[in-house]
């Protein structure tokens, strides 16, 4: 006779939000870096939807448990992608319908993604006149959240949620490293690279932090641009990026990134898109010329699969110009944030925030 199984609590990672977190920790030499003097990339692609399921999931649970979000209401973002793909796994959670407003460059097959997770995707067809797409993105979003009475924007660019959804991914590479001496991030809503690192530098107060831009991004002081990239950068000043935080930032320009993206898929059979392949290239060249056995970490935001069509499209990229030639070997450095308009991958080693400076500052 057989006696009936034993009421047993399933582990954390068969629920769905159990997927989430705890992503493989990979040590990338060749050919960014010498062999010895590489770099710990933290996968964060191995997320089901990338690293934005973090916040997605998140600021939802933080946003539910203070009331802000009643049970069953409708959660309305502006997104380039990823965390439209953790809203989307939040909504499904929670029990909450979600609408993501976007703009042309979003990939198809990334609409048709968050389609299938059972979003709203909602484009908007001309950019704001100063904003850009990200500005009419939210203006549309306010436009929306007045046709849903009861409706919620998690407003990533702003929600301290958003930083604090990446202190378990501060502690996920403190327990793996022991010890980390560089912090490697991309920079767009400016939510993970704050949340990290605040957490990382109480650990470590010696810690430096490089963030990683696009050209043609405001976050750090240049004029906006249109840019290819997406996933990093802004045409906006989010006020999550923690600017005292960061010790460099480095812009890099979209043939750089795709030269770098290449070389990690066939050389590590791990890679991702713009912004991995901006880290990557930043954190190649900090392993170059830092000290033998400086421990870097890089946050690899995502995987490869929704840039076949760009970054791995030889087409795409032929017809952008971004196959052209590898990147120089070392950076341009400027000592200034507005000192000049880059164009080409450059550093700059004083970093504050672009909303205070002035023309009065400039040296005469």
């Amino acid at each position: 006779m057989h006696s009936s199984a034993p009421d047993v609590t399933p582990p954390a990672r068969t629920t769905l939000s159990g997927l989430v977190g705890n992503t493989p920790l990979l040590r990338v030499c060749e050919p960014l870096s010498p062999a010895g003097r590489g770099f710990w990339a933290k996968l964060e692609g191995f997320n089901p939807g990338g690293i934005k399921d973090r916040p997605g999931l998140h600021m939802v649970e933080r946003a539910r448990a203070r009331g802000d979000l009643e049970p069953g209401a409708r959660i309305i973002e502006s997104t380039s992608g990823t965390l439209g793909l953790g809203l989307a796994l939040a909504g499904m959670v929670h029990g909450h319908p979600v609408t993501l407003v976007t703009d042309p460059g979003l990939e198809p097959s990334m609409t048709r993604l968050l389609t299938a997770y059972g979003a709203q995707v909602d484009v908007v067809s001309e950019p704001h006149p100063t904003g850009g797409w990200q500005q009419a993105r939210r203006d549309r979003v306010t436009e929306l959240l007045g046709h849903h009475p009861g409706s919620w924007c998690p407003d990533q660019y702003n929600n301290p949620d958003n930083t604090t959804a990446y202190t378990p991914l501060a502690l996920e590479l403190a327990t793996e490293l022991g010890h980390i001496d560089v912090l490697v991030c991309s920079v767009g809503t400016g939510g993970h690279s704050a949340g990290v690192s605040r957490v990382l530098r109480q650990l470590y107060p010696e810690l430096k932090v490089v963030g990683v831009d696009t050209v043609g991004s405001t976050i750090f002081g240049q004029p906006a641009r249109p840019r290819l990239m997406r996933g990093l950068g802004s045409s906006i000043y989010p006020r999550n990026v923690a600017y005292e935080q960061f010790s460099e930032v480095h812009w890099v320009a979209p043939g750089e990134a795709v030269w770098t993206c290449r070389q990690l898929a066939s050389s590590h059979y791990a890679t991702g898109g713009w912004s991995v392949g901006a880290v990557a290239l930043v954190a190649g060249w900090l392993a170059r010329t830092l000290p033998p056995q400086t421990r870097i970490a890089a946050v690899f935001p995502d995987g490869p699969q929704r840039y076949l069509g760009t970054v791995y499209d030889d087409d795409y990229c032929a017809a952008h110009g971004l196959l052209d030639a590898p990147p120089a070997p070392e950076p341009d450095t400027i000592g200034r944030l507005d000192e000049k308009e880059v164009t080409r991958w450059t550093r700059c080693a004083a970093v504050v925030d672009p909303l205070t400076l002035t023309r009065a500052e400039v040296p005469a």
